[in-house]
Order: C-alpha cells, then sequence, then structure tokens
C-alpha cells in the first residue's frame, strides 16, 4: 500500500517516533461519502461517540482548540472504562485530526493516533480515503503483535462505522436533493 497517491499521504502527515518497546501500524479506508460529510464527524474531538462505537460518552473540558482534553466513558467489554485524550491537532484545510491519550484506566500507555482524509472517486462518486496511524507502547506480558492487533482492531471497528454512517448520510443527502428537484 505504500506506492502510488496513498503511500505520498504517508509521508507528508505520519511521522511518529517509535520507540523499541512501541508498535505502530496504519489503516487506511475507502469511503462512499463526500470528504466534507466525513470530516463533519472525524473533527468534532468532542463528541467522537457519533461514529465510534466504544465510546458512550465524552465530556470535553474548555475551548474546543489545540490542548484541549475530553473524558471518555468506554462501554463495557472492553479492558477499560474511562480514558483521557488531549487534541494534538485539528486541521480543517488539510482534513487531519491527532489525539494523545494523556490517562485513563487501560493499557494503551503513550498512544497517540494520526487520521487524514482526501477526497476520491469511488465508482463515479464523491469518495473519501482515511488513514488512520497509531504508536502505543508495548505493555508488559504482550508482544508488539498482540498490542497491534488489538488496536487495529479497535480502528477497523471505529472506521466501519463511520463508513457506515456516512455513506447512509451520503445517499439521504442525495435523496434530498433529487426531491427537490
Amino acid at each position: 500500500m505504500s506506492g502510488g497517491v496513498e503511500g505520498e499521504y504517508l509521508k507528508r502527515h505520519y511521522k511518529h517516533d517509535v520507540e523499541e518497546n512501541q508498535c505502530t501500524s496504519y489503516l487506511v479506508k475507502r469511503i462512499k461519502a463526500p470528504l466534507h460529510l466525513v470530516w463533519s464527524l472525524v473533527r468534532r474531538f468532542d463528541q467522537p461517540q457519533k461514529y465510534k462505537p466504544f465510546i458512550s460518552r465524552c465530556v470535553v473540558q474548555g475551548n474546543l482548540e489545540i490542548g484541549s482534553l475530553r473524558e471518555v466513558d468506554v462501554k463495557s467489554g472492553l479492558p477499560a472504562t474511562t480514558s483521557t485524550e488531549r487534541l494534538e491537532l485539528l486541521d480543517d484545510n488539510e482534513h487531519i485530526l491527532s489525539i494523545r491519550i494523556v490517562g485513563g484506566d487501560h493499557r494503551l500507555k503513550n498512544y497517540s493516533s494520526i487520521v487524514s482524509l482526501h477526497p476520491e472517486v469511488i465508482n463515479g462518486r464523491p469518495g473519501t480515503l482515511v488513514i488512520e496511524s497509531f504508536v502505543v507502547d508495548i505493555p508488559e506480558g504482550n508482544t508488539r503483535e498482540e498490542t497491534c492487533s488489538f488496536v487495529e482492531a479497535l480502528i477497523k471497528c471505529n472506521l466501519k462505522s463511520l463508513a457506515d454512517i456516512s455513506e447512509r448520510l451520503a445517499v439521504q443527502d442525495r435523496t434530498e436533493s433529487m426531491n427537490r428537484t
């Protein structure tokens, strides 16, 4: 996947410093919905539960700006109940969101992620290429592969949910615009 356009995006936007006791990876999702619609969900640092199925509640402290903190409640079934996360980057022009986990009762220590959105044409319609990368410490007693697989599984669920919701909204938008004409 590191060839072509995707490889250029990775080189440009994804610069994680990875220590020996950490793992890193990235996932790619093509969504059949226009970038502006997908970005309207992703950029909501204050409402990640709109598309992240494992989050039940989110409270942001202060204004929504770089350095803002959010307290996230995690749904049961995961080995965590809360997470404190800091907004590292929110770029509405380049469509990039970066967060870092700074606390909580989970094993994702020194976790940070970068999500970028890129316009694409899918089956002749406006679509979005979403790339999400992460770096995280490998917990004591776990392997690099176990840690990466766990985080990748969470991100895959989030990206699938983002795609499902975005594509449903895109169909609604197209149907409403046809009804107006």
